[in-house]
């Protein structure tokens, strides 16, 4: 990524960060040093480079080695001084108005997650105070939305597809939007945005005002994927485990599109949950689809889940292809349960208290060298747990594919050891060969994709 026209600006909230108290202006000025200035200069400078075709933390990161954010108290808030910023976020001189909203969304974020951590009300020892802690952070941004029916559908899938799985993505959006029913998705390129470009259509054809583009990521990812300008919420989490979390819980049925490494991490961790004894009887609806010619992707997924997880996992998801009425229809019936479930059992509309969701799956994973040698990847183990652990690994080949941190470590110390049975091994290697074969591990063009794992039998 070659270095880009740059600008210098100042530029002030128009929203909720109008109204801060002096108190909590200090703590955001006081945000400019440290590990927390940091963090947010990492994803305000992705946020500024929205539109870029790059899904390389570390190359945005050394493009702009001279960009700096400077946080400033006034009267009325805050003001952020912007110096050496990526120009392609600016038409006139003004920023855009979708982009200055998700700058000071990320401020907001990053701020109180840190100073929540401080508090004593929050308490990551236990399960139930990792959920509480997810509940506060959304709370916080004005996600959850009491007493509104259930009509969030989260749609996951790949940032790497091609022309025609994007426009099916789009089409599904729109029939979605259509049965005027929102959409949250992990809010960067590909199948993070063409659901919410199909919807945007259909509720303008529907004159639905206020329809809701919730984006859900977390520091390591938006950093290699920018937000895509439809976004009218933007939450950063503070890990990637906390996002998938947050999926769930806010989410009353997911559509899964075509997808790579972190779509399998994603539905690995669903089918995980879902499979859980806790959580039998308890509708969510979980679609998987795609265009004509995306069939063998899906039938390879669909495998690999009863190679690995066994016939009862693929219980909890349905498949239906090229049809994206019928997928609008199926979901719409699914949310219909969903909302007779938690009615009758007086469960809150807006954040699905009881899915049950073991800590394991909370506990955020790191993907260093040893940890990822060390996964336990074996039949023996229960269903839900040998998911849990195969999400792990293909969280940690997102990590090396596209996060800084990631990309580092396999620079200093060669790809990833993943290993295990040859039962859980061979249908592995199988889905990942296929992943590389078909582009979905990085953005088309540029340099060939070099594995950053080795799968050991």
């Amino acid at each position: 990524m070659s270095q880009r026209q740059v600008i210098n600006a100042s530029v002030s909230p128009k929203g909720s960060l109008e109204t801060l108290s002096q108190r909590e202006v200090q703590q955001l000025s006081e945000a400019g040093s440290g590990s927390t200035y940091t963090l947010f200069r990492q994803c305000a400078l992705a946020i500024l480079n929205t539109g870029a075709h790059v899904d390389n933390a570390k190359t945005i990161l050394e493009a702009y080695k001279d960009f700096e954010i400077r946080i400033h108290q006034q009267d009325r808030g805050v003001r952020l001084e912007l110096l050496n910023a990526p120009a392609d976020a600016f038409v006139d001189g003004e920023m855009i108005a979708s982009t200055r909203e998700m700058l000071f969304s990320a401020l907001r974020d990053i701020v109180y997650t840190e100073n929540e951590l401080d508090s004593q009300r929050i308490d990551l020892s236990n399960s139930q105070g990792i959920s509480d802690y997810v509940f506060h952070l959304l709370r916080n941004a004005r996600t959850l939305r009491p007493g509104v029916e259930p009509k969030i559908v989260v749609c996951w899938g790949g940032h790497s597809i091609n022309t025609e799985e994007y426009k099916y993505t789009k089409k599904v959006g729109h029939e979605l939007g259509l049965r005027s029913l929102d959409i949250c998705t992990g809010c960067g390129p590909g199948v993070m945005k063409g659901p919410m470009k199909g919807a945007t259509i259909a509720h303008a054809k529907q004159r639905i005002h206020g329809g809701r583009y919730l984006g859900l990521t977390e520091p390591g990812i938006i950093a290699a994927e920018a937000p895509n300008p439809i976004v009218n919420e933007l939450v950063i989490l503070p890990d990637i485990e906390k996002r998938l979390e947050a999926f769930v819980r806010v989410g009353h049925g997911i559509i899964i599109f075509p997808g790579g490494a972190g779509t399998a991490e994603e539905f690995l961790y669903l089918l995980g949950i879902l499979m859980h004894p806790d959580n039998k009887g308890l509708p969510f609806p979980v679609i998987l689809t795609g265009p004509k010619h995306a069939a063998p992707y899906l039938e390879q997924l669909d495998a690999f889940v009863g190679a690995t997880l066994g016939d009862a996992a693929k219980q909890h998801y349905e498949i239906i292809i090229d049809d994206p009425a019928e997928v609008a229809r199926q979901m719409t019936a699914g949310l219909k349960a969903v909302k007779q479930f938690r009615r009758e059992r007086n469960d809150a509309f807006h954040f699905n208290w009881l899915l049950k969701i073991d800590e394991g799956f909370q506990r955020p994973f790191d993907p260093t060298h040893e940890n990822m040698a060390n996964l336990k990847l074996s039949r023996s183990l229960p269903a839900h747990e040998l998911a849990a652990n195969l999400r792990r690994a293909f969280s940690g080949i997102v990590a090396g594919n596209v996060k800084d941190k990631g990309i580092r470590l396999i620079e200093e110390h060669g790809p990833y050891q993943i290993r295990g049975d040859a039962a859980v091994m061979q249908p592995l290697d199988q889905l990942l060969k296929a992943f590389v074969a078909q582009h979905r591990m990085k953005l088309p063009g540029g340099a060939a994709y070099v594995p950053c794992y080795r799968v050991v039998a």
